[in-house]
């Protein structure tokens, strides 16, 4: 299959916050119901093209998309179907050698997330006992392992 990856365009929006909805409900069971409604509301509302936002393309269909800002990953996320096929490592290909992100940080609960960017050379510099909205996610702030 033949993959692109291309600029965020707002007529992508709708698929962007499916791929979010459904990536998040397939990797993220420890968040609350509430919290998830809390989060897609947020999501929805969001403006992609205030930032550096890319989308994992096949044809016409957004497969996975990323989000880098002050060169930190912001966001992450792959449509299910695509997981385990090296999809979300050519994401992050893409932002470490195209957009110099170097930063990510991550929800501590998601072990299959913080093994991934581990696997890519990312290591914990710190940890929070709250998420950036003060629910009681910790994050896990990793940055990329120094090539010194």
């Amino acid at each position: 299959m033949k993959y692109t990856i291309i600029p965020f365009h707002e007529k992508l929006k709708d698929q962007v916050v499916g791929v979010w909805e459904k990536s998040v409900l397939a990797t993220h069971d420890f968040l609350h119901h509430e919290d998830f409604l809390s989060i897609k509301a947020i999501v929805s509302t969001i403006d992609f093209t205030s930032f550096e936002v890319y989308c994992l393309m096949e044809k016409n269909e957004v497969l996975g998309f990323l989000g880098v800002a002050d060169k930190k990953v912001e966001m992450l996320f792959l449509s299910p179907d695509y997981f385990g096929l090296g999809l979300g490592k050519k994401l992050m290909d893409f932002a470490l050698t195209e957009l110099s992100a170097d930063k990510v940080d991550v929800n501590e609960q998601n072990v299959h997330a913080v093994k991934f960017y581990q696997k890519l050379g990312f290591i914990t510099y710190e940890r929070t006992d709250k998420d950036d909205q003060g629910k009681d996610y910790p994050l896990l702030r990793m940055r990329l392992k120094s090539q010194d």
